[in-house]
């Protein structure tokens, strides 16, 4: 009866932490990372990946630029972003604390900045056209239909072709962060 008892205990309790474990992934994904300074709950938020990429960028030409000794702070971590999404195995729980890590380095008054240019795809596909980077197909482009209903929005990108690991969707979120450790490389002592 011992030696039957154990094993399946054993079993029980790997089943139960398994379970447990899968809750907390599923909630919690790369692309829905909930930051406690940038918000996406308004109308075209991009996910708070985009907004720390595209928005560090956009804080260049201000007197809020990333320092040099952030840069070289922050060239590892956005580094090792890029290298989850190039593996194609992006796990949610390293996604999160790379990007908790991102936002630790930078100072509240950057983020309330990024946070206050409520950065949308439209400005994401502005800042693709503007550095001559092509996206979607059949002049289909993600984010497009932002005043549709989600329903009408994901048919109309299901048509054009357009989800959101699409290549084009891939490709552009590759060209911001290459573009994010860019800036960075230039500004690190």
């Amino acid at each position: 009866m011992k030696r039957l008892f154990l094993p399946a205990l054993t079993l029980l309790l790997t089943l139960l932490l398994a379970s447990c474990s899968g809750t907390a992934d599923s909630a919690s994904t790369g692309d829905t990372y909930a930051s406690p300074n940038l918000p996406t709950a308004y109308e075209g938020a991009l996910p708070v990946r985009n907004q720390l990429a595209l928005g560090i960028i956009e804080l260049n030409d201000t007197a809020l630029a990333v320092t040099p000794d952030q840069a070289q702070a922050l060239i590892p971590l956005w580094q090792a972003l890029r290298g989850t999404q190039q593996s194609g195995g992006e796990a949610s729980a390293e996604v999160n604390a790379l990007l908790a890590q991102i936002e630790s380095v930078m100072t509240p008054e950057q983020l309330q900045a990024i946070a206050a240019m409520q950065l949308t795809f439209t400005d994401m596909q502005d800042w693709a056209s503007v550095n001559g980077i092509q996206i979607g197909t059949n002049g289909g482009q993600p984010g497009q239909g932002q005043g549709m209903s989600p329903e009408a929005r994901a048919t109309k990108q299901a048509a054009e072709g357009i989800t959101s690991s699409s290549a084009s969707g891939s490709k552009l979120s590759s060209a911001l962060m290459d573009a994010v450790i860019a800036s960075l490389e230039a500004r690190a002592p």
